[in-house]
């Protein structure tokens, strides 16, 4: 690339669109922020359902180190169901009552977890009715409400049954957070210049590291992760929120949303202007007449047409596949379960080892900004997955190696970190945004909304598997991760497309011939070169 045409790039990255970006990804940071609150008050939080249900609560910390279960350490002397006064029953009932118990009290908290993923998968299919609807940014302001409102209940859980208001919260935090994971890519892509929409797409993934980095480290106990200041902790988010809705106000709409959607041409031209600076919108305003007259082409696009045409079938499975690979990569065992690995690992102080996993995964997400661009998608995404899978096989080793070898645990730690290092260079940001430039105007929300809703399915389906899986698989659960990463390669290698660079029209193309080629990436080089020629 020329000095010239590197000036005008920079000269695209306005003051109003970095406003622009920034805002839209305040939503991605509060569904970091969701994903990591509620891990660090975990005893905390569950201590206090005890005492609400009348139930002791149950101690995972023997469980997440030995593997054993440890319902049993309910002391049979205590009153039955925790009321004074009535007679302890025998031995062997109070350990069948403490058993059941404590059940109930595993169903609540996992139910406070996991309904946050349900929400987003609820929500998640109305994401292209409603940006189309409203508009990307009246919509973006509305669904606002819902993160305000389960904020509040979250934050006042104290002044009620906390189990029903932090499930209710979580609920209606998800609903919201599946209706931002889609609004915010549509959004961020269509208001990017072609330059910069990788290295701004990237910031959908920075968002989520820093909420989770910020919410590990609040949740520290001697600041909100206590028993005094954990609703406050929970209820946090709702400041990102506020600030979001206030944010929106002054940020343009999406211009090929007033163009293409509603015909309305010179507020478009102003629009590109405000995003623009001084720079000619012609060239992006006959982008997008182009791209009008193909999605009037086609019409408007369902989600069942999205899967019954032959016209969008690779395209659905290359979106489907990436999501697939980032959810079921194993990334989410490592933020869930990383504190119990340094744990097994011999580290004195896991928390803090997290909290470091949490750094880095943030530091290398800010890389990740710089070498998408530089290096393309599809290089990223390859090399992210082939550093996974050789981290997965080293964990694994690691793990199983333990018992005999102590220098096995520096393996396994170096291991976590190479993982996650990995994941954020290109399976972690990359899925947020390819799938916005895989699929032109008229089919594009159907494809976000299938694409969000398949996202937070594999999130919720890893979530509430992966404990039971580890506790059957052991040290060798890794093993699987490492499997499945191989198939991921594989398949990112022989039908992943680069879309580095290119035009929505021009990876469009790929998709329309009968059969997605074995490298689209060298097949989109060849008809770039005919388009110049």
């Amino acid at each position: 690339m020329d000095k010239k045409s590197k000036m005008q790039e920079e000269k695209h990255l306005t003051g109003t669109l970095v406003l622009s970006v920034f805002t839209a990804v305040l939503g991605f940071f509060q569904y970091g922020y969701s994903l990591g609150v509620i891990n660090a008050p975990q005893k905390v939080i569950e201590a206090h359902y005890g005492r609400v249900l009348g139930i002791t609560p149950l101690d995972r910390h023997a469980i997440n180190t030995s593997g054993e279960d440890g319902t049993g350490a309910v002391p049979g002397t205590e009153p039955w169901g925790g009321t004074e006064g009535t007679l302890a029953p025998p031995a062997d009932a109070s350990e069948d009552l403490g058993t059941s118990l404590h059940l109930i009290l595993t169903m609540y908290w996992s139910l406070s977890v996991s309904v946050f993923a349900i929400g987003g998968m609820v929500s998640s299919f109305t994401v292209g009715w409603i940006g189309d609807r409203l508009g990307r940014v009246k919509a973006m302001l509305v669904v606002n409400v819902l993160s305000i409102a389960g904020n509040l209940l979250m934050g006042l859980a104290k002044f009620g049954p906390s189990h029903i208001l932090i499930i209710a919260g979580r609920a209606v935090t998800g609903l919201y957070c599946g209706l931002s994971s889609g609004l915010v890519p549509m959004y961020v892509s269509e208001v990017s210049p072609t330059a910069l929409r990788g290295a701004l797409g990237t910031l959908h993934q920075l968002a989520i590291v820093t909420g989770i980095l910020i919410s590990q480290v609040l949740g520290l106990d001697f600041l909100l992760g206590n028993d005094e200041m954990w609703p406050l902790l929970l209820g946090l988010s709702g400041v990102a929120a506020l600030l979001q809705f206030f944010l929106l106000l002054l940020c343009p709409e999406s211009p090929r949303y007033l163009y293409i959607k509603l015909g309305k041409v010179e507020e478009a031209k102003k629009s590109l202007k405000r995003l623009r600076g001084n720079c000619d919108p012609m060239k992006e305003i006959a982008e997008m007449e182009k791209e009008k007259q193909e999605a009037a082409s086609e019409k408007k696009v369902s989600i069942r047409q999205l899967f019954t045409s032959s016209k969008y079938r690779q395209a659905v499975i290359v979106a489907l596949m990436v999501q697939i690979s980032q959810q079921f990569s194993g990334i989410n065992a490592i933020f869930y379960y990383s504190t119990n690995i340094f744990e097994r690992a011999g580290v004195d102080q896991p928390v803090y080892a997290t909290i470091g996993v949490g750094v880095v995964n943030t530091v290398f997400t800010v890389i990740s900004v710089f070498l998408v661009e530089k290096t393309g998608r599809r290089s990223l995404f390859l090399a992210g997955l082939m550093g996974m899978l050789i981290s997965a096989v080293a964990m694994t080793v690691g793990l199983v190696l333990l018992s005999e070898f102590a220098w096995m645990s520096y393996v396994s730690m170096v291991a976590i970190f190479l993982f996650v290092i990995f994941f954020e260079v290109g399976p972690g940001p990359i899925p947020w945004f390819i799938v916005a430039e895989l699929f032109s105007q008229g089919p594009r929300p159907a494809a976000i909304a299938v694409a969000g809703f398949c996202n937070w399915t594999c999130n919720f389906i890893v979530g509430m598997c992966f404990q039971y899986i580890a506790d059957l698989c052991g040290p060798y659960v890794f093993a699987i991760f490492a499997a499945l990463l191989l198939v991921f390669f594989l398949f990112a290698y022989f039908k992943v497309p680069e879309t580095k660079g290119k035009s929505f029209e021009e990876i469009a193309a790929v998709f329309r011939r009968k059969k997605l080629p074995a490298k689209a990436m060298t097949e989109l080089e060849d008809l770039r070169g005919s388009e110049e020629a």
